[in-house]
């Protein structure tokens, strides 16, 4: 029988409902993994339905295994999986194989699907996938894995990158495409010229900001259009060669050696020209002029050094250029490396909002900025390569499990029925992460008598950074009609005090679900702020209380160091190393479903490089999905609130005196303790006579000035 009687009333109420589609909000530590696994065993146990009608969907291969985990350990009466688990002088892969021994044990639970969005589109496309794509296809990843699990014989030979830059590299074969790339990454990954802001960068000297193709540098993107015609043209040329001729020296701009020729290009920058003129004339010495003006329209100002410069050159002179790309790139394959990895963040977007690249290039062309068009000019042709060179060599990336899995339940009917009927329960983890293509993946799995059993927390919707939606948690009557909405309130984890501060920082995000969430245990521990003058004194206090926890015997295990970025757990590191302290520390992303009885939330400042971290990142991404400010700062909320909800017995906020985080202003000083080391006053204390408020110096019994005895300090 199953144990209903561990359950609070909202846990039993959705774990024994029969709604077809049912949305349990659970709010942080309110038991929604306990809540998911024992509608698995309710179901199982009280409504005899068979483990294989039964579907658990998940984000991450962690949390499924997690799933199998518990559902074992309930299984297993002896509490040897238990003891296996908890061996640290086990492995991760003994622990692996424990697991899928485990699991072909009990039969019940070998009989549940418990998967990942990819591990069911993978098995699917796998299985019933021969008219949508070749099933004998491989995945092409991130990277290479070495890591044994069901991808594993089927990993492509090639990651994704590798892919991506040899698209790059094929295309540049056309001339065209590939100076046209080296114009790109010369001027905004080298120059940064989108970044120049009327005065020069530091490190630029003589005003020669802007690059050429063959690497000089020019003063002007008009200076820069002329030396790439003769790059492109293979005609030598010399930037500002120094002639003298009769009066003085003078630097022209161009000279072309083979056409014995100067050319001056005049704009509101250049110098008199009449000196400079008269001097041409009494070497007599063959020069030209271009204008500014005529650099506004690039065919115009092409034809006129055409014109200046064919007919000057000696006949049989040859003005086609081949360049290869490790010629053209030599030196700039960083650079051109961050122009890939824009491209393959560009495709993941483009998948997963469901978008067509041509569309994506036509709204490109429409934009106002020429780096922007510049860029997806470049960026299409190879999504479409990718994608073309992906379905030659029957790749999938992880993007393509899903959507190829959309499409074959779109399009093959006998499939579809077969899928809709083989699961009558869905149950999905963590709903408030899906994205656009999960939610219509989940929708083609449902009929009207599915029962669809899903699990989230708006709160805790942190990953719209990589596609994920957090509309569909919060208007999820919207999306599945006639839908029922339970709220677990209750949170097991963490003390009063935390639990009252984490609520009072999500009430200042305006897009959510309304809930009051209460703590089952109360603690004398308040929330400490410490804010510290100098970042070193921040590090002395937090080794200070690690080392007082681990003197109350609390494991180095239970404590974590929490951070939105990497870099600024630095420092901290650098302590606990030196002082030969043992730590968990991760970035809050990746904390999400973690807990420990001590937590430590460092970086909490305001401004660059701090938390709340907000910027609105580069205008090339908002082509195919626009950013909102104000949702971007109350995602950042919720990754505070998050962090927060990681601790339950202390909690721990670190700050900078005077860069206190605007966070740290939500929370209530009825749940804190503030404390740092105080700033040294600037105003020096004066001793003065308490008759005639003159100023007296220290040590005198008497005022020198009225004569009044003074009273001897205390102290």
């Amino acid at each position: 029988m199953t144990n209903l009687d561990a359950l609070n009333a909202p846990q039993r109420e959705a774990v024994v409902s029969q709604e077809k589609r049912l949305l349990v909000l659970a709010g942080a530590g309110s038991g929604k993994t306990k809540t998911l696994l024992q509608k698995i065993i309710y179901l199982i146990e009280e409504k005899q339905v068979s483990p294989l009608d039964i579907m658990a969907i998940t984000f991450t291969k962690n949390a499924a295994n997690e799933m199998l985990d518990r559902l074992i350990m309930v299984a297993d009466r002896t509490g040897t999986y238990t003891a296996i688990l908890h061996d640290k002088k086990k492995s991760k892969d003994e622990k692996d194989k424990a697991r899928r021994d485990y699991v072909r044990k009990y039969k019940w639970i070998e009989g549940l699907t418990i998967r990942t969005f990819h591990s069911f589109g993978y098995n699917l496309l796998r299985t019933y996938g021969v008219n949508e794509f070749d099933n004998r296809f491989r995945i092409v990843g991130e990277e290479k894995s070495n890591e044994e699990d069901e991808f594993s014989k089927y990993i492509a030979p090639e990651t994704a990158y590798e892919v991506f830059n040899k698209m790059v590299i094929l295309r540049c074969d056309d001339n065209q495409y590939l100076l046209d790339l080296k114009r790109y990454v010369l001027d905004y990954l080298v120059d940064k010229i989108h970044l120049k802001d009327g005065a020069m960068p530091h490190g630029y000297k003589d005003g020669k900001f802007y690059t050429s193709l063959d690497g000089t540098k020019v003063r002007s993107k008009s200076e820069q259009y002329i030396a790439d015609y003769f790059f492109r043209h293979s005609i030598p040329y010399q930037y500002e060669p120094v002639l003298q001729v009769k009066d003085f020296s003078f630097t022209p701009d161009f000279y072309i050696p083979a056409a014995n020729l100067y050319i001056e290009h005049v704009s509101n920058k250049s110098y008199p020209m009449q000196g400079k003129e008269e001097q041409f004339h009494k070497g007599d010495i063959l020069y030209a002029k271009t204008f500014e003006p005529m650099a506004e329209n690039s065919a115009l100002f092409n034809h006129v050094l055409d014109n200046l410069i064919r007919g000057r050159l000696p006949a049989g002179y040859s003005t086609s250029k081949i360049i290869t790309f490790q010629d053209a790139f030599k030196g700039h394959l960083d650079h051109v490396k961050e122009f890939v990895r824009t491209v393959m963040r560009i495709t993941d977007l483009i998948k997963v909002e469901s978008l067509n690249p041509e569309q994506v290039l036509f709204n490109a062309r429409a934009d106002q900025h020429e780096r922007v068009r510049n860029f997806y000019e470049l960026a299409i042709p190879i999504v479409l390569e990718y994608e073309k060179y992906c379905i030659n060599k029957s790749y999938l990336d992880f993007n393509d499990l899903i959507s190829r899995t959309v499409s074959l339940l779109k399009n093959q009917e006998d499939i579809t029925h077969k899928v809709r009927t083989r699961y009558p329960y869905v149950l999905v983890d963590e709903f408030q992460d899906v994205n656009n293509l999960q939610v219509e993946l989940i929708k083609l799995l449902l009929t009207e008598q599915t029962q669809l059993f899903c699990v989230g927390d708006d709160w805790q919707s942190i990953y719209g950074f990589r596609g994920s939606n957090v509309d569909y948690i919060i208007d999820f009557e919207r999306h599945f009609p006639e839908s029922t909405i339970i709220k677990l309130n209750l949170n097991y984890r963490s003390t009063q005090n935390i639990v009252g501060a984490s609520n009072e920082v999500i009430k200042n995000n305006r897009y959510k679900i309304e809930k009051e969430i209460q703590a089952s245990k109360n603690s004398p521990h308040k929330i400490e702020v410490y804010a510290g003058a100098l970042e070193e004194e921040n590090v002395a206090y937090c080794m200070k209380k690690v080392r007082e926890c681990l003197e109350e015997g609390i494991p180095g295990e239970e404590i974590l160091f929490l951070y939105r970025r990497s870099k600024m757990f630095s420092p901290y590191f650098e302590g606990l190393k030196k002082e030969g302290l043992r730590v968990q520390y991760k970035t809050i992303h990746s904390a999400k479903g973690l807990e420990a009885k001590v937590v430590f939330i460092v970086g909490l400042t305001d401004g660059y490089g701090g938390f709340p971290d907000i910027w609105l990142e580069d205008r090339i991404f908002q082509i195919v999905k626009k950013a909102n400010l104000d949702m971007l700062l109350e995602e950042e909320r919720r990754l505070f609130y998050v962090a927060i909800t990681r601790a339950k017995d202390k909690l721990f906020l670190i700050t900078e005196k005077g860069r206190e985080s605007s966070f740290l202003k939500e929370i209530p000083e009825m749940y804190t303790v503030r404390t740092g080391v105080p700033l040294k006053s600037v105003v020096e204390e004066v001793r003065l006579c308490p008759s005639c408020s003159r100023q007296m110096e220290e040590g005198f019994g008497y005022c020198p000035y009225c004569g009044e005895r003074q009273e001897k300090e205390v102290g």
